[in-house]
């Protein structure tokens, strides 16, 4: 038996070689059509657009937690089970097959595009919210109160631990696997060969992907744009210079610019430099929080967060009969379909830069690894803001007032806070030029249907969308656009959440015939012809 799947699959007949671009036909044109029509209707009507995307967000999220729920728990026991399991020693690309980048470089790569930005606002808002009842209290905990501190800091790791990294490792091994061991096209439909077959290629693959564009695109545009509003805060909280419309959309202005350089030189020389700059200066913010904050209380906090989220990791998990049923879906259940949306981005481009490792390489650093260094954040930062919010000082202590300024708001009670928040602001940025660059190598591939070597054209025409899109949005309708654009996000979450349950069935049965008919027969004849 072949370690290549015995496939006729044309994908690539389909593409169309125009303008510079190696397009992929239909799945190129449907998703631009769409992606315009969508903005030019949101631009024109802000409000009603926001109010009839937040309406199928909130029927998604009310009618199917229990979906989100039970999808986000067997990614999770999926993932701890391939590690134990015999596929865990196969590798990604073949026996042979050798990591293109050095495991630091591949961990800042994976971490800065997985989650990097978000660790850098809801690590402070997220638990002094939950403790003073800004959110709403998981789990019914009594908010300012000693079992409140627990119970926010177990629930923050809850949204930023092993359940979103399952869901990323799930798609970006699968993606992997088949791309580099099975000579399918790096593109979301391949990892569903096993049940489709030769449909793979045709209209069932086409919906697949262009699912992943819409939410890939979405996902990035809105973050960009509420990134952009998110800096302006900052540099007006710094420099009292205002934090308009105009700033915005310079910001949106020079992080494009910054990633189509970035673009230009390619992953080794684009992504790869920006995501190790990204990991040194999070390490130097850290280190400065630890040393110059609350060193004792930051450092009890990394017992109490690790014990309240082992221990409360099953009662978050369970969607019956809760009673904090605000929190729970307008946190948990929000974060899971947000989650998910992302998946197809950050998959793919874990995928993309993962050959030569093991499937057990590759669970443990996309998902214990990144958990660990979470929990270490989070301790860090939300310990030292829980400090300040339970001993009545600064502006925390009144809770949540504006959340894209609460890193800034905590910064300001330590020392040499002008150079601290200055390094947070440009730390920041790198994030979003991080996501940027990786997002367009992703749509680039899944338009180019699944080829790695598309031309740049095709990588700067999908930056440039990303940056125009946030900004006209900004321009255009402001919060209520994007607002809308991140409920269209979350929305595409809910289909791909079966998507991704099918997935695993299916990378499954993938890495199965790998060890049946690749895997154990080599080592079977190697040892034949060692005797």
């Amino acid at each position: 038996m072949p370690d290549r799947y015995d496939t006729d699959h044309s994908i690539g007949d389909n593409n169309i070689q125009r303008w510079g671009m190696d397009i992929h036909n239909p799945v190129f044109w449907i998703t631009a059509v769409v992606i315009i029509a969508f903005v030019l209707y949101t631009i024109a009507s802000p409000g009603p657009a926001k109010e009839a995307f937040d309406g199928a967000k909130g029927w998604s999220i009310e009618n199917f937690d229990w979906l989100f729920m039970v999808g986000a728990n067997i990614f999770v026991l999926f993932c701890l089970a391939l590690i134990v399991l015999p596929v865990g020693n196969i590798r990604i690309g073949g026996a042979d097959a050798k990591p293109e980048f050095s495991l630091m470089s591949w961990f800042a790569m994976l971490f800065a595009a997985g989650m990097g930005i978000g660790l850098m606002f809801w690590s402070v808002a997220e638990p002094v919210g939950y403790y003073t009842d800004w959110f709403g209290t998981p789990l019914d905990a009594p908010p300012n109160t000693p079992e409140g501190r627990e119970a926010a800091m177990g629930a923050t790791m809850f949204h930023w631990g092993l359940h979103p990294w399952a869901i990323y490792a799930v798609v970006g091994l699968s993606l992997a696997f088949f791309a580099y061991n099975k000579g399918l096209p790096l593109t979301i439909r391949s990892g569903f060969y096993p049940l489709l077959g030769e449909k793979t290629w045709g209209w069932a693959g086409h919906v697949i992907d262009i699912f992943a564009v819409f939410a890939t695109i979405f996902g990035l545009a809105t973050s960009l744009g509420f990134g952009a509003q998110q800096a302006a805060s900052g540099f007006d909280f710094l420099f009292g210079i205002g934090d308009g419309i105009g700033l915005q959309i310079a910001i949106i202005v020079g992080v494009t610019l910054v990633a189509l350089i970035s673009v230009v030189r390619g992953l080794e020389g684009g992504v790869k430099v920006l995501s190790n700059i990204n990991m040194g200066m999070a390490l130097i913010l850290a280190l400065f929080v630890l040393i110059l904050g609350p060193t004792i209380a930051i450092i009890s906090t990394f017992g109490t967060t690790f014990v309240a989220y082992v221990s409360d990791i099953v009662p978050l998990s369970n969607w019956v009969g809760r009673d904090d049923t605000t929190f729970y879906h307008g946190w948990t259940v929000f974060y899971w379909a947000w989650w998910i949306s992302w998946s197809p981005f950050v998959g793919m481009f874990i995928a993309r830069i993962s050959k030569g490792r093991t499937v057990r390489q590759f669970i443990v650093a996309v998902l214990l690894v990144p958990t660990v260094v979470t929990m270490v954040w989070m301790s860090i930062f939300g310990g030292s803001a829980l400090e300040q919010a339970v001993t009545q000082v600064g502006a925390l202590a009144d809770g949540i007032g504006t959340v894209s300024l609460a890193m800034f708001q905590m910064l300001e009670n330590l020392p040499i806070a002008g150079i601290s928040s200055f390094v947070a602001i440009f730390l920041v940025l790198v994030f979003f030029i991080t996501s940027s660059d990786s997002g367009s190598l992703v749509i680039d591939s899944i338009t180019a249907g699944g080829k790695i070597d598309a031309p740049t054209a095709q990588r700067v025409f999908w930056a440039v969308m990303e940056g125009v899109i946030a900004a006209a949005l900004l321009f255009g309708g402001g919060a209520d656009a994007l607002g809308a654009l991140q409920a269209a996000a979350i929305t595409v979450g809910l289909p791909f959440t079966v998507v991704l349950i099918v997935m695993c069935v299916s990378l499954y049965l993938g890495l199965r015939h790998e060890m049946l008919h690749v895997a154990e027969p080599a080592r079977l004849s190697a040892a034949s012809g060692d005797d």
